[in-house]
């Protein structure tokens, strides 16, 4: 019988007890300690949450759609009327036509006026001027 060598030898193991972290709710924090710390230090600031703050304001959208012959790039102006995490609804002014846009296709967005803008981690949103 060989001998086993003295890396691989059987190292002892003492029982510890197994413990599970605390359920964590969506958008809670759960501190390196263990804590879990509320969702009131607010949220990320997303494109969709800058929007959202935003609907109903006239805004310019710039949109581009990749190997498209037709139209690569398009501009949309209208009302912004909803805004979700893949897509924003403007509707025109003139015609009341409602126009979804995929997120995807997004590169940039204008405004006339000034923009409701609610930085991250502060409790009131703020106008940008």
């Amino acid at each position: 019988m060989q001998a086993i060598p003295q890396t691989m030898q059987a190292i002892p193991q003492t029982m510890q007890p197994v413990s599970t972290p605390p359920p964590v709710a969506s958008g809670n924090v759960m501190t390196p300690s263990g804590m879990v710390l509320p969702g009131a230090l607010g949220e990320q600031s997303y494109i969709e949450n800058i929007l959202r703050l935003n609907l109903g304001k006239v805004g310019t959208f710039y949109m581009t759609y990749e190997n498209n012959s037709e139209w690569n790039a398009k501009v949309f102006r209208g009302v912004l009327e909803a805004a979700g995490r893949d897509h924003i609804i403007i509707s025109d002014p003139m015609t009341g036509q409602r126009i979804m846009l995929l997120m995807v296709n997004f590169d940039y967005a204008t405004f006339d006026e000034p923009l409701n803008y609610q930085y991250p981690f502060t409790p009131t949103p703020r106008t940008e001027d």
